[in-house]
């Protein structure tokens, strides 16, 4: 019998609250690569981790 394996891709956005420009571009960059550093540790493997100045995106 066939193995079968299933794939589930997730998009998750976080705002910061009330929508505030606080994740300053001189450091965004390093929050983006931490971010997606928690996710590989755990196993999974995220295609993009972007964002704002008020929200992250990630899709893994």
């Amino acid at each position: 019998m066939a193995d079968s394996y299933k794939q589930v891709y997730l998009h998750i956005v976080f705002a910061v609250k009330h929508r505030q420009a606080l994740l300053e571009k001189t450091w965004r960059h390093k929050l983006f690569a931490y971010t997606s550093g928690i996710l590989n540790k755990r196993d999974h493997y995220s295609l993009a981790v972007n964002g704002y100045n008020d929200h992250i995106h990630l899709f893994f």
